[in-house]
């Protein structure tokens, strides 16, 4: 018998040796178009580009992928997989209610600091396709969606925790912290004002409070910074 009759282990066939390598390729593209996408928009993606980019055809990106369509909907799914990575699931392991949502808007603010030179693909997407119904702006949208839902469930379980006024409206609560976000990126990408962080992180604690929440305890002064010593006059 042969080599090439001998049988072939389990996972080890010539089919799902190229089937992995597929997937490895497919999710290299995916990767480099999710960086050019942060940079020049989902609208500037091109096959074309792309091929340029992973000095690959025309045609070996088009096979994996079949349409620009489908290619854009891919960088959304890789983009939202990442944001949950980052943002959503650390913050699972903080507690029930207040710890969760403060965690849930201090991941995504540092997300949304590091994108400030990169750019948002949520926010730069919506420009793109609010007004150009398909499944692109379909994607988009749902990716916007569930992240609102999961925190609009952490605003609800900080009601049920009695850390919010219990007539707090979620969705009121919800658009507002949103807002924050959205105002950031404008302030520090567009218009580059110093301090927008800051700004944004004291909106939030405004916000909070505004609903019920107890100010954060803040660390005691040294008696030295509270009270500085004076200079006896000679």
């Amino acid at each position: 018998m042969s080599v090439t009759e001998l049988p072939l282990k389990p996972g080890r066939s010539r089919d799902g040796r190229a089937l992995q390598k597929g997937q490895q390729t497919k999710a290299a593209i995916v990767e480099a178009a999710l960086g050019l996408a942060t940079q020049i928009g989902l609208e500037g993606l091109s096959i074309g580009a792309l091929a340029e980019v992973t000095q690959m055809s025309k045609s070996g990106v088009f096979a994996h992928f079949g349409s620009r369509e489908e290619l854009q909907i891919s960088v959304i799914r890789e983009y939202h997989q990442r944001f949950e990575h980052e943002v959503f699931y650390p913050s699972l392991q903080e507690p029930r209610g207040l710890p969760r949502l403060r965690s849930m808007f201090a991941q995504w603010m540092h997300r949304t600091s590091v994108e400030i030179d990169s750019g948002c693909i949520y926010i730069s997407g919506a420009v793109e396709f609010d007004d150009r119904p398909g499944p692109v702006r379909d994607a988009l949208a749902s990716s916007v969606q569930t992240w609102h839902a999961a925190m609009r469930r952490a605003i609800t379980q900080a009601k049920e925790e009695g850390h919010l006024d219990a007539g707090v409206d979620e969705d009121q609560m919800l658009f507002e912290v949103h807002g924050l976000i959205l105002a950031l990126h404008y302030e520090a990408r567009f218009l580059k004002n110093p301090g927008s962080i800051h700004r944004a992180n004291t909106g939030f604690e405004h916000i909070l409070q505004r609903y019920g929440a107890a100010a954060p305890a803040r660390p005691a002064k040294s008696a030295k910074l509270a009270r500085p010593a004076r200079t006896p006059k000679e």
